[in-house]
Formats: structure tokens, sequence, C-alpha cells
């Protein structure tokens, strides 16, 4: 058994997995806590199909100037991709001219027929986009890992640095504004950071399974939290642990490893909803809003 697991971690491939798999653990429930928070829990979804537009725009570019392999360009660009349809959509929502949940059908719809279209003119097929779709820990490249690296420090320094003025968007976005915080802004950063967030994560779960990684961890969380810097902390430990863990499996055993990760951890969530009753201890009566902890402090913009 300790050969087998020596001679995993010795191996080049999953070393680069396992590095990627940390950074998407840690990174995807920062942003999650957002996401929850602002109850926009399916934007990473709506984020992932449009991301699958731009995989298929690396391949079609790649293949244009005869990059090999034809999906060198894959994930820069699905970074674009994502970027311009979260922005898009945050602009949308913010102007009101569409309603969120439609905004995001256009973008699920679009976002997987552009996709296979664009696939289909770069001479490949629907299959070529399985990897992506579900994750393949064989197509982490070490190029693949440096971006990671790359977009993962950027998600996390905003996401880690810029806490209270994010938490207070994310909880009263009338009262971010009186504070004298930048909403606009800030909508438009929490809208960027969604969509660096898919294009880390993709590699490793896949576009379809992106979002359960970014939500399923903070859910688990917030059934034992009691403020919000504890969800976020819960949320990022539970990321790693299911990433790491699923990763390590799908090396045993053949099986997808965004699929395995997600599973993961939602029987991480099922198990901690049976025991939280044990783990939770019961609220002091004299303290009637002990699950509403101030534990941010948002300084007065003048």
């Amino acid at each position: 058994m300790l050969e087998t697991l020596a001679e995993m971690v010795g191996s080049p491939l999953m070393q680069r997995a396992l590095l990627v798999a940390l950074l998407v653990g840690v990174a995807a429930p920062v942003m999650g806590t957002y996401l929850v928070q602002r109850r926009l829990s399916l934007l990473g979804d709506g984020i992932g199909h449009v991301a699958l537009t731009g995989v298929a725009m690396g391949w079609l570019v790649g293949g244009a100037l005869g990059l090999t392999p034809l999906d060198a360009l894959a994930v820069p660009g699905a970074v674009v991709a994502s970027i311009v349809g979260a922005v898009l959509i945050e602009v949308v929502r913010a102007r009101g001219k569409t309603s969120g949940d439609v905004a995001l059908a256009l973008l699920f719809y679009g976002g997987i027929a552009g996709g296979v279209l664009l696939i289909g003119l770069a001479g490949g097929t629907s299959a070529s986009l399985t990897g992506y779709l579900f994750g393949s820990i064989s197509t982490v490249s070490t190029l693949d890992v440096w971006l990671t690296v790359g977009l993962a420090v950027v998600v996390l320094g905003a996401g880690l640095g810029l806490r209270p003025a994010l938490f207070a968007l994310c909880h009263d976005e009338e009262f971010a504004r009186a504070a004298g915080l930048p909403v606009r802004a800030l909508n438009v950063l929490v809208a960027v950071m969604a969509a660096l967030t898919v294009s880390v994560s993709m590699r490793v779960v896949g576009v379809l399974l992106v979002s359960a990684l970014m939500i399923v961890p903070v859910a688990t969380s917030q059934l034992l939290a009691r403020s919000f810097t504890a969800t976020m902390r819960g949320a990022m430990g539970v990321g790693v642990a299911v990433c790491v863990v699923g990763l390590s499996i799908t090396y045993f055993v053949p099986l997808s490893p965004g699929a395995t990760i997600v599973v993961l951890a939602i029987a991480v969530y099922a198990v901690t909803s049976i025991l939280r009753p044990v783990l939770v201890r019961p609220a002091r009566p004299d303290d009637p809003h002990l699950d509403v902890e101030d534990d941010v402090e948002v300084k007065e913009v003048v």
C-alpha cells in the first residue's frame, strides 16, 4: 500500500494534478462563499457553459496557428470567454433589462451550443470536449499548472484581501452603497472572480461540475460554522480534502475525477448533516443572535 502511494506521489502526472487539485480546493470555496451569500449559486454553472465555448475557441485558434497540441489555447480561451460572459450577465442584471434567471438560461444554452459548433469548425468532435466537461487529470500539462497557479493567486488575493468589502456587498448591497463602497465595481469584480474560478477548476472537475465544488463545501461548512469567516475557512478545508482524496481515488480506480470529487463532497455534506446535532453546541439562551456573528468589520469610505 505504501509503495503504491509512493508511486502515486512520485508520478509527474499526479504531482501536477494534485497541485492543481489543491489550488482548486482552496480557491473554489472562497468564491463560492460569496456566491452563496448573494444567492447566486447557479452562476458558476452558467459561466461554466460559456467557458466551454472559450475552450472550443481556443481549439479553433490553435488549429489556425498550427499549434501542437490543438488545445494549447483552451484554458486561455476559457478565461477570456468566462470573463466576458460573467461581465455581460452582471451588466444585464444591473440594468434590469433581463431577469437573472433568464440571463443564466441564455448562458447555459448559448455556451453549450457555441462550444459544440466551434469545436466542429476546429475539426474536432463533441467527444473532444469530454475532458473539459467532466475533468481529466491526463490533460493537466505544465502550462496548465502555471496558469492555474496564477489564476488561483488572483482569486485568493481578491477574495481574502477584499473580504470586508465583498462581505458587505453580498450581505446587503444597499448598506455597502451607503457606506461609500464602489458597489458597481465590486459587482463586476465578483463576476470576474467567478469566471476565473471556473477556469481554474475545469481541468480537475470539468465545467459541468465546477459549480458543485464552489457551493457544496460552503453548504457543508454552513452546517457547523457560526460566522462568515468560519464558513469560508471550513469550506476551504472541505474543498481541499475532497479534491485531494477524490483525485487520489481516481489514481487507483478508473473513475472520472470530477464526478468522484463532487460525489465525495456531497457524501461529506450528508454525513455532516446527520452528525450536526452532535457536533454543534446549542445556542445560549441569553444570546438570540449567536448565528449572526459580526466577524467582518466594514470601514466607511469617505
